[in-house]
């Protein structure tokens, strides 16, 4: 007797462990990059969070930062769960902050990436990077933020590196600001180029007419993966599948499409989500590298030997990187 109740209460304690481990938690924190003013930002996002929180049963609560550094520190401290970066910007939140990309917005055309631009004011004579490259010391450069892939990574690699062009030196001055800040700089007349994307740029076609009628795209950049979501790997499983259900659903046939594409094109025209890995972030991953090998390879101050080493470094990461896309595009 006295065994069987034994056997009983330890069942029920197993069971309770059970439960308490499988139990979902009752909110968690959404970061979202800072691309654009927070109160434009809110404006967007929050009817997209609202229907989440309803569909997965979580309080979901937005993380606005100032910059996306803001938003990596918040998901490597666990004060946010799930967040929307650009690809450079997840590349830190995977390596850094525990994360893991777990899907990838398309658009409403179908598809899966957009391109870094560089613009100028329609009344500039800058028509084309070459007008760029021909003027050393003469331009104001709006640049972007460091962690954005379109703002910053795309063409300091492609359009500045390729041609030689040292951000630090080929510019009268260069100040780094978010999107939206650096496309009214550029139809103000504020600075001479600015770095972009086409996404963005549409956004603000559609919000400021009349401003985007004074900007000319003079350069763009291969096409970008079209930006991660990324959740903590250690986010509780159930959470995960209620997110994925929710996302992987959204803006697809059924009673509330109407509603969700008009949330969906407030985000920026987007089509819905599709499942991703970290494997979108291999090409950028590939950029970053190079750009690291051209600013080590022109560094006058690392002795042949050191940099010798360090360029033997970085190629052997490239290669590494070259074989995983390869494996990657044969699956």
């Amino acid at each position: 007797m006295l065994r069987r109740v034994f056997l009983a209460g330890m069942a029920a304690l197993a069971l309770g462990a059970t439960a308490a481990q499988a139990e979902m938690p009752k909110e968690i924190n959404f970061g979202i990059i800072s691309t654009e003013s927070t109160q434009n930002l809110k404006t967007q996002w929050e009817p997209f969070l609202a229907d989440m929180e309803k569909s997965t049963g979580m309080k979901v609560n937005a993380f606005y930062a100032t910059d996306y550094a803001g938003v990596i520190e918040a998901m490597r401290f666990n004060k946010v769960q799930v967040a929307w970066y650009g690809n450079a910007s997840a590349i830190q939140a995977v390596d850094r902050a525990n994360g893991e990309v777990f899907a990838q917005k398309i658009y409403a055309d179908g598809s899966r990436g957009y391109y870094s631009i560089l613009i100028a004011n329609t009344a500039s004579t800058i028509k084309s990077l070459q007008d760029v490259i021909n003027q050393p010391g003469k331009l104001t450069l709006g640049n972007g933020d460091p962690n954005s892939t379109s703002g910053y990574l795309m063409p300091g690699y492609y359009a500045f590196a390729k041609n030689n062009i040292d951000v630090r030196t080929f510019f009268v001055s260069s100040v780094s600001a978010n999107h939206g800040t650096n496309l009214m700089a550029v139809a103000n007349r504020q600075v001479d180029i600015a770095t972009n994307n086409t996404e963005d740029l549409a956004k603000f076609q559609t919000a400021n007419p009349d401003k985007a009628k004074l900007i000319r795209e003079i350069w763009r950049s291969p096409l970008i993966p079209s930006d991660p979501l990324v959740w903590r790997t250690d986010l509780d499983p159930q959470a995960k599948e209620k997110l994925k259900a929710f996302l992987f659903a959204y803006g697809q046939p059924g009673p509330d499409q109407v509603h969700q594409k008009q949330v969906l094109d407030a985000l920026g025209e987007w089509g819905g989500f599709v499942a991703s890995s970290n494997d979108q972030l291999l090409p950028v991953r590939q950029v970053s590298l190079f750009k690291d090998r051209i600013k080590i390879d022109q560094d006058a101050n690392l002795s042949e030997s050191d940099k010798k080493q360090q360029l033997a470094a970085i190629d052997a990461q490239l290669d590494e990187l070259s074989k995983k896309m390869a494996e990657v595009k044969t699956q």
